[in-house]
């Protein structure tokens, strides 16, 4: 392999997308967001992370807000940067998979309203569930970048983290990711991940991970001197713990080398002390919980995933089972290996953590299977690196009265949808992109709509008001 020229390392800002959905569960507005559009735009980062994920559901379900809309102005004010969203492949931003309609569908609109870097993961790293997104952004002209979730298991040999390069590169991908969801990745462990990635293709190569097991600031500088070309950060106020690591120290980090950014620090300073008082306000308020701000030494133990921690807690706690925490954690790597040694990353892992719940809790390992467990055992999410369990399949099998797992790409079974989502959304629709909101999640979204036409009879009736002579007070 050629060796790598040390130049400045890319920056992709997770602040307005992944810092906040791992802080304080995706409920920064786009109220909160615009003010500070303006100086984060003069920062010079590669890109800015600001759409998609969880952010899609959240802003229609708690925050009342169009995800689009949301879009649009953050694609106004953002005049010189790059806007970047997280696409779960065919699922889009959903949790099961969509026809390819939709999924063309939504990467048009996407693009059409402002992204500029799509990155598509899947949770099994299954790449037949990323053809069809990948090839609608090329269509559109968008980057496509494929993120491999990653995760550690026998299966996942240098080798296998190469040849899934090189095949990446061959379906049309401008780029890869390496999405370490749990804060798994070590930092030797990164110089050889990205010199074997860069081995198996010529792909530029971009590094998230998470601070959750204390180790990503290291990480990073590992896999930077290996030659990974961008990194994610957060700025300060809403870095480190289950988030990323922060921007101004990852900036300062690389000064004065030949991997130096050229940030300016005041300007991040400036930026850090509009995001503080947020912050403080949601401490104050609960919703900045301080157990996910230290390091979980269990993350890099039991692999899983801050996120998922939090859920199992919730369910423990509605079963009056908080005693079993521990059981738990131990039993969720079984049921891993169980499923086909399969990355921890939405949806697997709330898939794999139920499971481990209820095996735990009905004191019998498999007693009780979810309709996701037997889904994903019979290969309807797609196919797992190493065989799942073949007992636990059967038992799988019989209760779905299937006779054999699915072996092709899950979505060759759904037709169209988009027609038919056009009909049950009519009454409601303002704009195309209605249409997509209403795919991903038809009850969420018809509350919205519901709301949105109540908002809007009540400026209606205001501007009426003022047009009589009656000024609301």
């Amino acid at each position: 392999m050629a060796k790598q020229v040390a130049k400045p390392v890319g920056i992709t800002e997770t602040v307005l997308r992944d810092a906040h959905q791992s802080l304080i569960a995706t409920r920064m507005t786009t109220e909160q967001m615009l003010p500070i559009i303006d100086k984060m735009d003069k920062v010079g980062y590669h890109s800015v992370e600001c759409w998609g994920g969880a952010t899609f559901d959240a802003s229609l379900r708690f925050l009342k807000e169009d995800p689009w809309e949301r879009l649009r102005k953050l694609r106004d004010g953002f005049k010189n940067t790059k806007l970047q969203m997280l696409f779960r492949g065919q699922n889009i931003l959903g949790y099961a998979p969509y026809a390819d309609d939709v999924v063309e569908y939504f990467v048009q609109k996407s693009i059409a309203n402002g992204i500029d870097i799509i990155r598509i993961f899947d949770c099994l790293n299954d790449l037949r569930n990323l053809k069809t997104a990948v090839k609608a952004a090329n269509k559109e002209k968008g980057h496509a970048q494929v993120a491999l979730s990653y995760t550690l298991g026998d299966a996942y040999t240098l080798e296998y983290w190469r040849d899934i390069a090189k095949r990446i590169e061959d379906m049309g991908a401008d780029s890869i990711c390496i999405k370490d969801m749990a804060g798994l990745l070590v930092p030797n462990a990164a110089s050889e991940l990205v010199q074997a990635l860069k081995e198996g293709s010529k792909l530029p190569i971009q590094l998230h991970t998470h601070y959750t097991s204390g180790v990503a600031a290291m990480t990073y500088m590992k896999a930077v001197e290996a030659g990974c070309d961008v990194i994610d950060t957060a700025m300060s106020p809403l870095a480190m713990g289950t988030s990323q690591p922060a921007t101004e120290v990852m900036a300062k980090s690389f000064e004065g080398s030949p991997y130096d950014p050229g940030f300016d620090q005041n300007l991040l300073a400036e930026i850090a002390d509009y995001f503080r008082p947020m912050r403080e306000e949601w401490l104050e308020s609960g919703l900045l919980s301080p157990k996910v701000m230290g390091v979980n030494i269990k993350t890099l133990l039991y692999q899983v995933p801050g996120g998922m921690l939090s859920n199992m807690v919730s369910q423990l706690k509605e079963m009056h089972a908080e005693d079993k925490y521990d059981e738990v954690l131990e039993e969720i790597p079984r049921v891993r290996k169980d499923f086909g040694e399969i990355p921890l990353v939405t949806p697997s892992s709330q898939i794999v953590g139920t499971q481990a719940v209820l095996n735990v809790v009905l004191g019998e390992r498999y007693k009780n299977l979810t309709k996701e467990s037997k889904d994903l055992l019979v290969g309807k999410y797609g196919q797992t690196t190493k065989p799942v369990d073949k007992a636990v399949q059967k038992k799988a099998l019989d209760s779905l009265g299937m006779k054999k797992p699915i072996t092709y790409r899950p979505a060759d079974d759904i037709k169209p949808q988009l027609k038919q989502m056009e009909k049950e959304c009519a009454q409601y629709k303002q704009q195309d992109e209605d249409v997509l909101s209403y795919a991903l999640f038809p009850q969420v979204a018809t509350d919205f709509f519901k709301y949105r036409e109540a908002q809007q009879s009540k400026v209606d009736l205001s501007i009426a008001d003022t047009e009589n002579g009656v000024y609301p007070v």
